[in-house]
């Protein structure tokens, strides 16, 4: 089985920082694509950055320039470096990667991390 476990969620006033760790765990092959998704009370949940395995990034129009994402191989764990924040990112973050198990990948999701930006 494989598990991924987010930290570093919490509250924050408005222009603040926070920095988002989501550590893979288990028996895999490798670690493909890892994301950051977010979910606000009454919407749908919606993608902020991915990451390839090799490092190439994309992010969503409203956090470009704020949120960084990164990650160590080495250690199986992807980072959202979340800058600048206002009140609108206040959500619950969870993580995502495809997980290479066998022949075969499966998308693995965390339990997610309440992020609240207060005014």
């Amino acid at each position: 089985q494989v598990q991924l476990v987010e930290s570093g969620g919490g509250l924050v006033q408005a222009g603040g920082s926070l920095r988002l760790s989501c550590a893979a765990s288990g028996r895999f092959f490798s670690i493909n694509g890892m994301g950051w998704y977010r979910q606000a009370p009454g919407k749908q949940r919606e993608l902020v950055a991915t990451i390839t395995s090799g490092g190439s990034t994309d992010y969503a129009d409203d956090v470009k320039g704020r949120f960084t994402i990164s990650r160590d191989n080495a250690k199986n764990t992807v980072y959202l470096q979340m800058n600048s924040l206002k009140p609108e990112d206040t959500a619950v973050y969870y993580c995502n990667a495809g997980v290479r198990r066998a022949l075969h990948e499966y998308i693995y999701w965390g339990q997610g991390t309440q992020v609240t930006v207060s005014s």
